[in-house]
């Protein structure tokens, strides 16, 4: 019973070792987890994370689990609101133009904008843009503060929730 872990762990190796579902330098996403693959081996797969956590995966919890290998390439999608007064057209214009300026962006995959839907205060205005896996966060970052500060030079308003409220007094009759 105590050799049944480890030879599970190395029975899943050998698999994928042989069907090479990823391998390393791939950014690999399993159980939730994102990192690089920086190795493989028969008892365990080990992920660098961009923050560089090293995590270590058991092989027999990798096989037959749903893996998402992004290759060189994540997507980032976001959502800014703006007020219902806004041009929604200038906003998305605005907003396509904005990862020209921001380095990491891949140039080769053309960003996406659009309405994505309509909240109680805002016109929410999604977009998508593809980034080099290693550089995810420090890009979507540099990317939101381009986005705030195009909607801030073209006065488009972020709104945020607002409530009337009417009080209702009954009158002693």
């Amino acid at each position: 019973m105590a050799i049944q872990g480890p030879i599970s762990n190395y029975g899943a190796g050998i698999a994928i070792i042989l069907t090479r579902p990823f391998k390393v330098d791939d950014p690999l996403t399993v159980h939730g987890r994102t990192g690089i693959v920086s190795l493989v081996s028969l008892g365990y797969t080990r992920l660098l994370t961009e923050d560089g956590q090293e995590i270590t995966i058991p092989n027999k919890k990798i096989l037959g689990e749903i893996l998402t290998n992004s290759f060189t390439n994540l997507i980032v999608e976001e959502v800014v609101g703006i007020d219902y007064s806004s041009d929604p057209e200038r906003a998305i214009r605005m907003r396509s133009q904005c990862p020209n300026g921001v380095q990491g962006i891949d140039p080769e995959i053309k960003p996406q904008v659009g309405i994505q839907d309509f909240g109680d205060s805002s016109i929410n205005i999604g977009y998508r843009y593809w980034v080099k896996t290693n550089d995810y966060y420090q890009i979507q970052y540099a990317a939101n503060l381009e986005v705030f500060k195009a909607l801030k030079s073209a006065n488009i308003p972020i709104p945020f929730p607002q409530r009337d409220l009417h009080i209702v007094s009954k009158s002693d009759a």
